[in-house]
């Protein structure tokens, strides 16, 4: 992926990040002739005139997002297929997408699992590389943490209030001694990636940092700098259970590292190192196989306790971003810039279950539920798919919008789906919850 030297924000300021993809942010486009406006000038816009969308208001017909597309020179259908023209997708591997349109078609639209719920315009998501969308998690159906320029922030949507948990823009240290640790601290941490798993927050930086806390203590635990490569930007985190019953998580770097930490004494526990730079890496339900995606075409299947290859997969045609594996530990999927999702077997590696093509973009991050019937597929912007895995992904539900997304996210008990956007106008947290089909004898339950 694009290291940090190839791609360093000016003045370091995260507000002025110019993304290597060409996206028009939505107010750039459609206030450019609001009627009255006249001449094509730009129409300057109330910023504190966005309110939140309810569910009630979007029944009546009130735009998700609170665009006021009744003002405007331009229909939401005419715009959406603008951007659809328009957006382009970044590619490593030229044409990669041009190649896969011609190749795959889409599953079928028309399921309806989650509906809209709320829009929360005081949630701020941000992005710091353009490539790297996994800074979105929910630890309940009403607990949501997410990063928001250099903080890592906190949103609760039965109080509908924020909090800031973490501050990088100055100095962050450690508050406890751990071997390894880097006592003197970070200073002015860019934060490139989240990942968030009951009481844990581990973050990772552009220069190969790892900030971690516990959320039932103040301050921070452990800070360490994984390496001193040039190119050590972190992709990726993960949190999870191990078989001793502690906590770890595994970092995936650019420096072709997959590095595994456990969580009690924050320490190193494995090291393993791939010829390419390593975009995303995740651990299947059994804790036995790691998936492994990066700059290559092909995917990984690594034993976890060697680091050795024991299977790959065939058939992306650029690089990798996203992994997941359904809770089965049979399913994996892997998500990639030719703008498809692949969903494999791993009794059978020859060929993928299904291919899953997006409208626009790259698959930048991927999402099973945990009962392991919904798939969640997110695209760099506008798009989110849930794909029905008990149809056998033939089916899916399109959440449509406007903006850059930060990431995708499922509670833990899969009630509700939230969806961080980031955009200079309309930056916002969508909520969906999930549907029921209650018959009529539960009323009496």
């Amino acid at each position: 992926m694009y290291g940090f030297l190839d791609y360093r924000m000016p003045n370091n300021e995260v507000e002025e990040i110019d993304y290597v993809v060409d996206e028009i942010d939505v107010l750039d486009f459609v206030m450019d002739d609001v009627e009255g406006g006249g001449g094509g000038d730009h129409v300057e816009y109330d910023y504190d005139m966005v309110t939140d969308t309810s569910s009630a208001q979007a029944r009546r017909g009130r735009d998700i997002q609170g665009i006021p597309w009744e003002r405007l020179n331009i229909t939401r259908e005419s715009y959406r297929q603008t951007r659809l023209e328009q957006y382009r997708n970044y590619e490593n591997i030229p044409l990669s997408g041009d190649a896969v349109d011609k190749k795959c078609k889409q599953k079928q639209k028309g399921g309806n699992y989650y509906e809209f719920f709320h829009n929360t315009r005081l949630v701020k998501p941000t992005i710091l590389h353009f490539q790297l969308r996994n800074l979105v998690w929910a630890t309940s159906k009403h607990d949501v943490y997410l990063m928001s320029n250099y903080s890592i922030m906190h949103w609760s949507s039965l109080s509908h209030t924020m909090t800031e948990i973490l501050n990088f823009s100055g100095h962050v240290a450690p508050t406890e001694k751990h071997a390894g640790s880097l006592l003197e601290g970070f200073t002015h941490t860019q934060i490139s990636t989240l990942a968030v798993k009951d009481d844990f927050i581990v973050a990772g930086g552009f220069q190969g940092e790892l900030a971690c806390k516990r959320l039932d203590k103040q301050g921070v635990s452990f800070c360490t700098r994984t390496t001193h490569d040039e190119n050590a930007i972190t992709n990726a985190v993960e949190i999870y259970d191990s078989l001793s019953g502690g906590k770890h998580f595994m970092a995936s770097n650019n420096d072709g590292g997959v590095r595994e930490y456990d969580m009690e004494r924050f320490q190193l526990v494995n090291h393993f190192h791939f010829p390419w730079p390593v975009n995303h890496s995740s651990l299947s339900p059994d804790r036995k196989l790691i998936t492994v995606v990066g700059d290559h075409l092909d995917g990984l299947i690594v034993d976890s306790s060697n680091g050795k290859t024991v299977a790959s997969v065939e058939g992306h045609l650029d690089y990798s971003f996203a992994s997941a594996w359904h809770p089965d530990g049979n399913l994996f999927a892997t998500g990639n810039q030719d703008k498809t999702c692949r969903v494999w077997d791993l009794r059978n590696l020859s060929n993928p279950v299904s291919v899953l093509k997006g409208n626009m973009g790259a698959v930048r991050s991927l999402r099973f539920s945990s009962s392991g019937q919904f798939l969640v597929v997110a695209e760099p912007a506008d798009f989110v798919h849930v794909y029905d895995g008990n149809l056998n992904y033939e089916k899916r539900q399109e959440i449509d919008f406007f903006g850059e997304i930060s990431g995708v996210t499922l509670s833990p008990d899969d009630e509700t789906l939230y969806i961080g956007v980031w955009d200079r106008t309309y930056a916002s947290l969508l909520q969906y919850n999930k549907r029921h089909n209650y018959g009529y004898l539960d009323s009496f339950v």
